[in-house]
Parts: structure tokens; sequence; C-alpha cells
């Protein structure tokens, strides 16, 4: 499964959600990015899931907020064709808000 996630971690509780419901993929887009900075107040949330889920962050929205530099190690960035190859590798998909 999928899991897309585009809310702040610092604002709404998705990714504990996401990290709570079993295992697959997640895709952090929009505010949902800021997830993936390293030393972020998420990282060793996300460092301890990374065996259950495989996570990814959406170039153009780390890009936008000036973060692309900061990606913690283990978060492979998409672009829009690799938002698309996740959705089409997956059998669902789940939007988080």
């Amino acid at each position: 499964m999928l899991h897309i996630i585009n809310k702040s971690p610092y604002d709404r509780p998705a990714l504990d959600s996401v990290l709570a419901t079993g295992e697959g993929a997640i895709l952090l887009i929009e505010d949902g990015v800021y997830a993936a900075v390293k030393g972020g107040a998420e990282e060793n949330k996300i460092k301890g899931a990374m065996g259950k889920f495989k996570f990814y962050a959406l170039t153009v929205d780390l890009e936008a907020r000036g973060i692309a530099d900061r990606v913690m190690d283990g978060i492979t960035a998409v672009d829009y064709a690799g938002f698309v190859d996740l959705v089409a590798d997956n059998k669902t998909c789940q939007s988080w808000l």
C-alpha cells in the first residue's frame, strides 16, 4: 500500500497514524516533506520504521520549501514521474489528511 501524506507532522498526526498501521510505502508531499528533514523531530520515528516502510519525498515540494539539501538518509526523492510510478506499482493508495 502507498500512503500519501501531505500535512506537516508539526500540524497533524497523519505520520504517526500511518506508522501505526502496518507497512508499505510512504510518499511525503506538500507540507508532509517537513518530516524528511535530517535532524528534525520526526527523524527517529522514520528511521525506526524504515524496516516496515519505504520512504519517498516529492522533489518539487522539498525544493519549494528550501529543504532539498537536508533530506535524511533512507528517504528517496522522486519527481512527478516517480510519483506516478509509485501509484502504479502499489495496488492501493491512501491519502492521509
